[in-house]
């Protein structure tokens, strides 16, 4: 017993390690860019020579930069308020439903997790080209709600099946349509489902770049592709300023998530 006690200690400690180092990796990157932003020097330098704010003040009075961003979040809330929509009618067919092939269904939906993003862009973009809507708005919201919906229906799907049907089912007995009881009832109910599919969506609009570049013409750039064509012509620390104000936004709604999430376990 004293052995296996040891033992288990051993392993917790080198798990904790092995986490630690994974955790390093993956933030450390992360780190470096949020101080290079801050850095006085011209050039991506680390550690910085010196700190300053005026890459952000360039960034901010750059109209370029700010088109960019506005068109993020545009695409972004357009695809969160979507993939609520069309997920949440899909989840009910997906949970609620007795249909054959439900299963191929739901697999389908899900198949953009699985592939390539590559392929999925260059299938987009072919399909995008014979209907004319190769570097519009449209286009770009179609293409990032093709990847952010699947991430929608896991969520609401979730939601729903954590969901007792019975209260559902005596709003309508009380007299209300199954569509009222839908939405005065089981809407509220899941409204922590519905809040993760939309910070999940806009999150997975707001960071893509694969797609983005496929979807991109000279006057409709997204912040990620915008920083992708600056980092190819030049090394400025503005493209850290820009690196640094999405990974702040999307730590945001994560951390609002979390606390979403806690709130109703609670």
């Amino acid at each position: 017993m004293l052995l296996n006690f040891h033992m288990l200690g051993w392993w917790r400690w080198a798990l904790g390690a092995v986490c630690a180092l994974v955790a390093a990796f993956l933030l450390l990157p992360i780190l470096f860019i949020i101080a290079l932003s801050f850095g006085d020097s011209r050039w991506l330098i680390f550690p910085p020579p010196g700190w300053t704010l005026k890459w952000y003040e360039e960034l901010f009075s750059d109209p370029r930069w700010l088109d960019a961003a506005f068109t993020s979040f545009k695409v972004a809330a357009v695809v969160a308020v979507l993939s609520v929509i069309l997920g949440f009618l899909a989840s009910m067919a997906l949970v609620r439903g007795t249909f054959r092939g439900r299963a191929f269904l739901r697999g389908f939906f899900l198949m953009p997790m699985v592939m390539p993003v590559v392929v999925l862009a260059i299938a987009l973009y072919a399909t995008f080209l014979w209907l004319g809507i190769a570097g519009t708005f449209v286009g770009f919201v179609l293409a990032h709600l093709v990847i952010a919906l699947p991430f929608a229906i896991i969520a609401i799907s979730g939601a729903l099946e954590g969901f007792d049907k019975s209260i559902e089912d005596a709003a309508i007995l009380c007299g209300a349509s199954p569509w009222e009881a839908r939405l005065r009832v089981t809407l509220p109910s899941i409204k922590h489902g519905l809040f993760s599919a939309a910070i999940f969506s806009f999150l997975i609009s707001w960071d893509e770049v694969v797609l983005a570049i496929f979807m991109a013409s000279p006057r409709l750039q997204t912040l990620p592709i915008k920083v992708w064509g600056t980092l190819r012509q030049d090394l400025s620390p503005v493209i850290a300023a820009a690196s640094t104000l999405l990974i702040a936004l999307t730590v945001a709604l994560m951390v609002l998530a979390a606390f979403t999430r806690k709130g109703k376990k609670q």
